[in-house]
Formats: structure tokens, sequence, C-alpha cells
């Protein structure tokens, strides 16, 4: 029996545990500003735990795990842990999230099986992953929930392809941000931080890219487990972008933040996009067993995203008329 998830677990509740109780780290905190949505300084250093879980899960296996999904693993860490402590600048974190990218698709060998064009492609939607996750960290227990539901349908997709080595990597993460939702699920006693949400954007896009190259699922299904972030990140990406607004900045617009100002709250909100990302999981792993539904599944999906959005943009905008 593999072990690995209950390391990564039981790593995860440690370390957190002791950073909440350590003096220098709890002084890293997230001071409230007219775009958070928490009203009280919060510590930012639970991203700690969660890669220290993650990769002591993976050490309990270290033969099974690429080293092209480690070492820019670590890079990014460290990377977000010292912007979360002393702030780097946009330009060289953007620089670090594309040397990260490159450094995956050439170790993994995926430059020997691709063309230039998708090659490219590839890099930037590993980049962009990585600062989607980024942007979506915004609300108690979100971020850890999407991660807990993304990464365990990774693994039972990678079970049924018989890759019982990468199910065990896929719940490894899954099984340390369980245990992260302990303190993060609200009312938020940490917050995982740069150093949280950059590396699982990153496993977001990576294991999902080793996935398809190992032929254990097709190419759309790492954007539909993981779509209730995708296509909130993205519509309010595009929609600042339309309206000249400077996306890098932080803002409170996306849509999950609107849940939560449209009185949901934080709890709420998190209950809701958990139902929401176990249904697309479960029909994300349906539509790649009956591939006849596929299209069907998708497109309904498509409609079903739709008109939430347009539903909240609805009370949105009866909200700033009142």
């Amino acid at each position: 029996m593999n072990y690995a998830p209950l390391f990564s677990a039981f790593v995860t509740l440690l370390i957190t545990f002791l950073l909440l109780h350590n003096k220098k780290t709890n002084s890293i905190v997230d001071i409230p500003n007219g775009r958070s949505l928490h009203y009280s300084p919060t510590p930012r250093v639970g991203g700690v735990g969660i890669t220290a879980g993650v990769l002591s899960g993976w050490a309990s296996m270290y033969s099974l795990v690429p080293f092209s999904l480690v070492l820019p693993l670590i890079l990014l860490f460290v990377l977000s842990l010292w912007d979360d402590i002393r702030g780097l600048p946009v330009a060289f974190r953007f620089f670090l999230h594309f040397v990260a990218a490159i450094w995956f698709v050439f170790g993994c060998g995926l430059f020997t099986s691709v063309g230039i064009i998708a090659l490219s492609f590839t890099i930037l939607a590993i980049v962009w992953s990585i600062n989607l996750y980024n942007f979506m960290d915004g609300s108690d227990g979100l971020a850890g929930g999407m991660a807990l539901f993304g990464f365990s349908i990774y693994g039972v997709a990678a079970l049924m392809g018989g890759d019982s080595a990468l199910a065990m990597i896929c719940f490894s993460v899954g099984a340390a941000t369980l245990a992260f939702l302990y303190f993060n699920f609200a009312p938020a006693k940490i917050f995982m931080g740069d150093a949280g949400s950059i590396p699982l954007g990153f496993l977001v896009s990576a294991i999902g890219i080793l996935g398809w190259n190992r032929t254990l699922w097709p190419f759309w299904f790492p954007v539909m487990v993981f779509s209730p972030f995708v296509v909130d990140a993205t519509v309010t990406l595009i929609k600042r972008f339309a309206r000249g607004q400077k996306i890098w900045q932080a803002h409170r617009e996306h849509y999950y933040q609107k849940l939560v100002q449209i009185g949901v709250g934080h709890r709420n909100t998190a209950l809701l996009e958990y139902l929401i990302m176990f249904a697309v999981g479960l029909s994300a792993l349906c539509a790649m067993r009956a591939q006849e539904i596929t299209h069907l599944i998708i497109a309904t999906w498509t409609v079903m995203y739709f008109l939430a959005l347009g539903y909240l943009d609805y009370r949105w905008g009866q909200r700033k008329h009142d």
C-alpha cells in the first residue's frame, strides 16, 4: 500500500499548526485593503505547509516522481515565498514563471513530441495556469477546495488509466490541501499565500499535461476538471482587458468575489463552489469514459456557466444601483 497521501496530510497538518503558533511567521500577514474580502490581518504562509506536505509524500515514492515536476515546483515555491515575505517586481515573477514552464516541458520530453506552435501554446498555458490559480485565491477555503477536488479527480482518472504512480502523486496534493483546509476553511486562520497558490497553479497544468502525454486523458480533461477556476478567471480577465483596466492589479471583480459581496459569504460561497467542483469533476470522468456523450456534457456545462455568470452580473448590477 502506498502511504504517500497520508504522509502529505500529516506533514501539512503539523507544519501549518507550527506556523500558526510561531511568532515570526505569524508576523507575515495579509493586511486587508480595499480589494480584500477579509477584515483582519491573517498569516499568509500556509503554502509552506502545503508544499512541505506534497514534497514529503512524494519523497516516500521518490523513484516514481518525475524531476521535471519537482524542480520547477521548488523554484516556484522559493520565488513565491520570497514574494510573500519581501515582495518582488511583477516582471521578475513572470520571467521565472516562464523559466519554470520551459524547464518542465523540456524536462518531460514534450519538445520532442509536439511542434513549435503547440510547444509555445503549452508554455503559455502553464504560465496562465500559474497566475490563474493565484488570481482565484481570495476567499476562505476556495483555492484549497479546488485543489482537493481537482487533484482527486486527476488521481481517479490516472487509476482508471492504469497509472498508479501518477494517481498517488495527485492524491498526495489533494491530501495536503485537505489538511490545509482544516485551518483555511471559513473563517480562515491562515492563507496559503503565493507560496501555495503559485505552485498549485503550476501543478494543475503540469500534471494535466503529463496525463495527456501519457494518453491517460484527452487534452480537454484538465480544463474541464478545473473549469470553475478557468472560466471565472478567464472571463474576468477578458472583461477587464476590454475595459482598459490593468489586468495584473488586485481587484474584487471575480465571480467568486461577487458571490461573497452580494451576501452569500465566504462559507456558503466555498460550499457552493465545492458542489460545482464535484459535479464538474464527475462529469469530466463520465465524459472521458462515455465518449459518445462528451460533446453533450461539455455543451451542457458551457450553457450552465453562461447562465450562472450572466445571473451574477445581473445581481452585481442591481447591487451597484441600490
